[in-house]
């Protein structure tokens, strides 16, 4: 049970795929202009690395070692695809702020590390946990990214007016820095920074 709520905890704090294994990084400043798009991008990654752990898990006995990675890369494309009809199905608008991001999942590091380094050598249930823990991980930073540059740059959250008029009307001005490209590379440096100071034994390793 201990090592099963590892398999949770871990990927949110030491184990972190962004802040730690440095993967993932494009999507993580692509999408995180606004909030609601950082959110449906993470709850994507996170269901297809999850499922896609299981599968590979399951399937992992009878796929032959030197075609694994075309295997892998077929299983992910499956589940990256449904995702992407779900997504238009029911977000659409939502779905044409991701656009080429969400197929992209399909080459994302985390995934495909994730099936090479735990699921092609582990249980499914151990693997949907992998899964969850690593998409949680890597949720985190992306909605942490979205919060601070969606609030700051455009004085909103998830579309609703946050910071008062009357703070305009003082002179309050929103940083249109933070929803540029450079401010999220500037902004994941530092939580990386933030994150390997309280973890210092990571930089050692």
């Amino acid at each position: 049970m201990a090592g099963n709520l590892k398999l949770i905890k871990n990927p949110l704090s030491k184990e972190n795929p962004i802040t730690v294994q440095v993967l993932g990084i494009c999507s993580s400043l692509a999408v995180t202009a606004q909030l609601k798009p950082a959110i449906v991008m993470s709850l994507s990654v996170t269901v297809v690395v999850a499922l896609s752990n299981v599968v590979v898990s399951l399937l992992r006995n009878t796929i032959p070692q030197r075609i694994r990675i075309i295997v892998q890369l077929v299983i992910v494309s499956m589940m990256v695809i449904l995702v992407d009809q779900i997504l238009k199905a029911f977000v659409y608008e939502i779905s044409k702020q991701l656009s080429v991001f969400v197929g992209l999942i399909i080459t994302n590091c985390i995934v495909m590390g994730r099936l090479e380094a735990y699921a092609m050598s582990h249980k499914p249930y151990v693997s949907f946990l992998d899964g969850i823990g690593n998409g949680l991980g890597y949720s985190f930073i992306l909605i942490t990214m979205g919060f601070i540059r969606e609030l700051f740059g455009s004085g909103t959250l998830l579309g609703y007016r946050i910071i008062p008029e009357s703070l305009y009307e003082a002179g309050y001005a929103n940083n249109g820095l933070m929803i540029m490209p450079p401010m999220a590379l500037i902004i994941v440096g530092i939580i990386i920074w933030i994150h390997r100071s309280r973890n210092k034994d990571l930089c050692e390793k």
